[in-house]
């Protein structure tokens, strides 16, 4: 219900192992991407690329280092692109929510450029993910971890005691994230009726949020989870339903 909408992934959980170690399926999947020209090796001289740019990296003037950011991801996410901090302003309230600047490390026209814009997408298997990003810069350099400081762009939202938006700047920025949690444990604690303030405003927040999408005529369609996981040779698909930490905050009109 409160964190904002990300669409349905497939998490595969196996290996692919070394060709001959592979079955016919996995045999299958390779030739699959093969024909499709994706691999999960970096071209050298992009992660070449993504390497200077990190070592040369120019952080942006304005530092919001001190507000305390905090992420929402899958427990096996390493690429944390999105961060947030809610507080009370007045009657309403102060949204803050960050995305990792990741063109911050992406030279125009450069080996990384045209090897992101080759791939377009992070390319989801059964038995193994396609990055669209080398992970010196998705999982490391460009992600959000707690206490790193990172390069974001910033949505500075103050909203009304009903969760209208009242006004809504977006700028550059140095941000540092200081923890890290997963949906579950959202759900848990606000489940337990006793969250701490951040929760208790995502929640609360969402709710006036939904509402407004609801009076307007708006609709969300919270698709559940697809996770893959491989039992004894097969691969199992399993839809999961999102817990209400995840479903999504309305987006504004």
């Amino acid at each position: 219900m409160w964190d904002m909408p990300k669409r349905p992934i497939v998490a595969p959980q196996a290996t692919p192992g070394s060709p001959e170690q592979r079955g016919p399926l996995e045999q299958s999947f390779q030739a699959l991407r093969e024909e499709l020209g994706l691999s999960e090796t970096y071209p050298p001289e992009a992660v070449a690329d993504a390497e200077r740019a990190i070592a040369e990296l120019a952080l942006p003037e304005r530092d919001e280092t001190a507000v305390p950011f905090f992420t929402i991801d899958p427990p096996s996410a390493r690429d944390l692109d999105q961060a947030m901090f809610l507080e009370r302003a007045g009657q309403g309230y102060r949204v803050r929510y960050a995305i990792a600047d990741v063109p911050a490390f992406v030279t125009p026209g450069g080996p990384l450029d045209a090897e992101t814009r080759r791939r377009g997408q992070t390319m989801y298997f059964p038995d193994m993910r396609i990055p669209l990003h080398p992970a010196v810069l998705s999982e490391e350099a460009g992600s959000l971890l707690p206490g790193q400081v990172r390069p974001a762009y910033v949505w500075d939202f103050e909203l009304d005691a009903q969760g209208e938006v009242a006004s809504a700047t977006v700028y550059r920025a140095q941000v540092r994230s200081t923890e890290r949690f997963d949906y579950e444990q959202v759900q848990a604690e606000v489940d337990g009726g006793s969250p701490r303030e951040s929760f208790a405003l995502l929640k609360e927040i969402g709710e006036k949020r939904i509402a407004l999408e609801r009076a307007r005529g708006g609709a969300s369609l919270p698709m559940p989870e697809q996770e893959v996981t491989l039992v004894d040779g097969s691969y199992r698909m399993h839809l999961r339903p999102r817990s209400r930490a995840r479903t999504g905050t309305p987006r504004s009109r």
